[in-house]
């Protein structure tokens, strides 16, 4: 792809190789004078750390300390402490955008004790901006529903009703009832398919189809089998469309006896609304607002979708096969959390199909990444402490917690900062984006 000496005088040569995908080739040449003063300190900060027997702490000759703790190691010595300074200066001079440290592929001291190495950079892929403030799009507006207090309401009404015991009537349909079941196919009991004292609510059951249903009508200490068949598509692949049946057992019925939708209900819902207009103007305010942040998070997508289809990013897949490792880690801890197995799912999906649908996610975020960094870059936006302190109160706010312990985890892991750090910019150059474009809503 091309070379270039950057750097080259009488003690340090740096030559640059640009390679493919996004790739950078240093050769870097370091006269002896310089690696044999690097390897007299490198000898005096080892002779500092070991021990030599005959020898007072640091007082060991350099032949003694070569045959004790070896040439090689005080090599590596030389390396860790001459490097750094070498690649940050070419970093800096060459204005290199990192994705990762640099990595040391060789290096080999010769008979003068002059130094050679080759290492490689791995850059972020260039981001070639279009048009991206006063954007025109297009969206289909999300708008409430004329009756979206009331459907609130009776939300609220249903939350703070009261289960009242049942006696003398069978269920129906809008009963909570409490049971004990088990059920079987094809004689064989069904793993994880059998409780005891189990609440179901009868109208909103999340059970397979026909469960709830064949419930209604029976009695208060009634044993009963119902017969029911697992969806063709159901998660478990052992029960797809399986015949079963279920053993029933109804200890108790309840009843739920709704409230009024007055002032009183106002006041359970919150103590600071004194009125049922109050409470409905609260929940027209709510709808008002969710209906803005659904339009504007439509508005983002559109406009990133855009941007992707405008932009052409290089990304190597290195660097995809890292953000691939990376949401591979999210999804494993998610399922863990949940209290699922990693493998067994990984097994009944598919490797390549989860593998293809990580990868299609991975391309979007690092897509996301780097266009926002971009955009931020160009615009000079900028994250403060300010803005890191009001973001970690959010987090803590979101997983109640304090600000305290989100703090602790991030000093347990400097990468959670990062990520913040991410976060806070995303907003900021999406709020941009926002506010610059001119929406159309489609009818």
């Amino acid at each position: 792809m091309g070379k270039q000496t950057v750097r080259k005088g009488e003690i340090m040569t740096v030559t640059i190789e640009k390679l493919e995908n996004n790739e950078v080739k240093l050769n870097i040449e370091v006269e002896s004078s310089v690696t044999s003063w690097e390897y007299d300190k490198a000898c005096k900060r080892i002779a500092q750390r070991v021990n030599v027997p005959g020898f007072r702490q640091g007082k060991a000759p350099k032949n003694i300390l070569e045959k004790y703790v070896g040439i090689a190691a005080l090599q590596r010595e030389v390396l860790e402490n001459l490097l750094p300074t070498i690649f940050e200066t070419t970093i800096q001079e060459n204005n290199f955008d990192l994705i990762t440290p640099p990595n040391v592929e060789s290096y080999e001291f010769k008979e003068d004790n002059s130094l050679k190495v080759t290492a490689k950079l791995e850059l972020k892929p260039e981001v070639n901006l279009c048009q991206y403030k006063d954007m025109e799009i297009e969206i289909e507006e999300f708008k409430n529903k004329d009756d979206v207090v009331e459907k609130e309401l009776e939300i609220l009404q249903d939350r703070f009703a009261t289960l009242n015991d049942v006696q003398g009537r069978n269920t129906i349909e809008t009963d909570i009832v409490n049971i004990d079941f088990d059920g079987y196919v094809d004689g064989e009991e069904i793993k994880g398919g059998s409780a005891k004292n189990y609440m179901l609510d009868l109208k909103h059951s999340n059970f397979i189809p026909g469960f709830a249903e064949q419930i209604i009508n029976h009695a208060k200490e009634e044993n009963f089998k119902i017969n029911v068949k697992f969806p063709d598509d159901y998660h478990d692949e052992k029960l797809k469309g399986k015949d079963a049946e279920f053993n029933i057992k109804i200890n108790s019925i309840k009843e739920k006896i709704l409230p009024e939708i007055n002032d009183e209900l106002a006041k359970k819902v919150n103590p600071n609304l004194q009125s049922l207009e109050a409470l409905k103007e609260d929940i027209n305010k709510f709808a008002q607002e969710n209906a803005k942040a659904e339009n504007e998070k439509r508005i983002a997508t559109k406009i990133f979708d855009t941007l992707f289809e405008k932009i052409n990013i290089n990304i190597q897949d290195s660097m995809i096969n890292r953000e691939i490792q990376a949401l591979m880690g999210e999804f494993k801890q998610r399922i863990n959390m949940q209290g699922g197995n990693f493998d067994e799912i990984l097994e009944k999906e598919g490797h390549q199909k989860i593998y293809d649908q990580m990868k299609e996610e991975a391309v979007k975020r690092i897509k996301t990444s780097l266009i926002v960094g971009k955009i931020a870059q160009e615009e000079n936006i900028t994250v403060t402490q300010e803005d890191i302190q009001n973001k970690i109160s959010d987090i803590a706010k979101i997983y109640r917690t304090t600000i305290e312990n989100i703090v602790a985890e991030i000093q347990k892991n400097v990468n959670l900062l990062h990520s913040i750090n991410q976060q806070v910019i995303t907003e900021k150059v999406t709020r941009l984006l926002i506010d610059s474009a001119k929406v159309n809503y489609k009818n």
